[in-house]
């Protein structure tokens, strides 16, 4: 029984920083180049969308272009999410996510949901203007 559990989320003002993490039960992030983990968020009235993923033991990261440059994925017992000069548009609930995926990613993938089988329940994050 795989588990995830996000932790980290609260209310900031536009500019500041947030730090998420997931710790995962029943889930081996082996060395295996398709085994991903990852952050999505959903803000209401809008479909999921992959913020973030770190594949292959960290060895290959992923960002969707909204938050390039201001959020950082990393992992080592846990799952990470550092999330800097946020924005009012970054409110949503964050979502920690794992799966094996057939092969590595492209450089410039963006994360699916359909590759992800494995969720936890979320965290919210507000940022007020």
């Amino acid at each position: 029984q795989v588990q995830l559990a996000e932790s980290g989320g609260g209310s900031v003002q536009a500019g500041g920083s947030l730090r998420l993490s997931c710790a995962a039960s029943g889930y081996t992030y082996s060395g295996y180049s398709g085994s991903c983990m990852g952050w999505f968020r959903q803000a209401p009235g809008k479909e999921r969308e992959g913020v973030a993923a770190v594949c292959a033991a960290g060895g290959r990261t992923y960002y969707t272009d909204s938050v390039k440059g201001r959020f950082t994925i990393s992992q080592d017992k846990m799952l990470y999410l550092q999330m800097n000069n946020l924005k009012p548009e970054d409110t949503a609930m964050y979502y920690c996510a794992a799966g094996n995926l057939r092969h590595i990613p492209a450089i410039g993938w963006v994360p699916q949901t359909r590759y992800f089988p494995y969720w936890g329940q979320g965290t919210q994050v507000t940022v007020s203007s």
